[in-house]
């Protein structure tokens, strides 16, 4: 049975209410409409961190999916249950892969830099501060390119770029 039927809360009924109706009236290949139940089965069960389901529903939703748009999002929906699994390497890989269909995610340039960052911190646990510099100077330019997209956010980034002298 999808997701959509079984979910308990009352706003993920309403969107998929909401979602069915636009899918029946919209132009629309089978595809393409699978694709988005796909897409919205995982976004609701990665809401309530079922991410196995998750997964399962965004890499089926990957498959009929052609629109390098709307592709971009559930490969940075992959990306984000890998960082919130710890798999920070497959978490880069996915959201490399988004930003190659859509370079204006500013989210996943700002995610790549919080691993970055992460793994500039351990380097410095580690005692190896010339790998820790290379890990926060990659940082440092996933950040840039997060504020050139959406100025005035990423506060607390533009703060450590400016203090760290890695703000041009």
């Amino acid at each position: 049975m999808p997701r959509s039927r079984i979910n308990g809360n009352f706003i993920d009924k309403t969107f998929s209410i909401v979602a069915n109706i636009l899918l029946r009236i919209i132009p629309t290949t089978s595809g393409e409409k699978k694709a988005f139940t796909y897409y919205r089965d995982g976004m609701s069960a990665q809401s309530e961190g079922n991410y196995a389901e998750a997964l399962h529903n965004y890499y089926e939703a990957t498959r009929p999916e052609i629109d390098p748009y709307d592709r971009s999002y559930i490969l940075y929906n992959i990306g984000l249950i890998h960082t919130s699994n710890g798999e920070h390497t497959k978490a880069l890989e996915y959201y490399f892969r988004a930003l190659e269909r859509n370079p204006f995610l500013p989210q996943a340039f700002n995610n790549m830099a919080v691993i970055c960052h992460y793994r500039g911190e351990q380097a410095i646990l580690q005692g190896d501060s010339e790998i820790a510099e290379a890990w926060f100077d990659q940082a440092a330019e996933y950040w840039k390119q997060a504020i050139a997209l959406t100025p005035g956010n990423y506060i607390e980034a533009h703060n450590w770029l400016k203090i760290t002298k890695r703000f041009e």
